[in-house]
């Protein structure tokens, strides 16, 4: 867990509450290196490749809870009817990735399939990382939507995610007990 925890630590603690969009497009670029990470580490090097992918499929399932449980519903409210379609292709797109999270669950490093579903993952988050920062999160900016109020709410529930997440420990990908 050393080296994913590394990986990610100076984007997503040395964000301070502030901006909505600016705490998520911190989570992005903490999963991105997570990704890219992934994609560098030696095919053999089994027990690197299932700290990383439990580490991104942590930071994920954290991060499509804060967008569904805050951003997502301001984002309902504020835009007009002609911008909503983008959110619920978000929504579906989050389905899709947690159906892939959750492979994890029975996957292990080294099983077939493994290496196939993390770049798949990957491939997904990109492309709705990319369409959130393009065209969702530009439109949000041009309504009224508080966005300062948002991140707090969504940096107090991360904390109350994180903390939990730390009492029960980390489970590594494909650990079955």
């Amino acid at each position: 867990m050393v080296q994913a925890e590394a990986v990610t630590r100076n984007v997503t603690r040395d964000t301070p509450a502030g901006d909505a969009l600016v705490l998520l497009e911190a989570d992005h670029r903490a999963v991105e290196k997570l990704f890219d990470a992934f994609k560098k580490t030696d095919e053999h090097d089994l027990d690197a490749k299932a700290t990383l992918a439990q580490r991104a499929c942590e930071m994920l399932a954290m991060h499509t809870m804060l967008e569904e449980e805050f951003l997502y519903p301001a984002a309902q409210e504020a835009l007009p009817e002609d911008e909503k379609p983008d959110v619920e292709e978000a929504y579906i797109e989050h389905f899709l990735v947690k159906t892939l999270i959750g492979k994890f669950e029975f996957l292990k490093p080294g099983d077939k399939g493994f290496d196939a579903t993390f770049k798949v993952m990957s491939e997904m988050v990109q492309h709705h990382v990319e369409e959130e920062e393009e065209e969702l999160f530009p439109a949000l900016r041009r309504t009224k939507c508080d966005l300062e109020s948002l991140g707090t709410r969504i940096a107090r529930r991360k904390d109350e995610l994180q903390a939990k997440l730390d009492a029960v420990g980390s489970r590594s990908v494909g650990d079955r007990t």
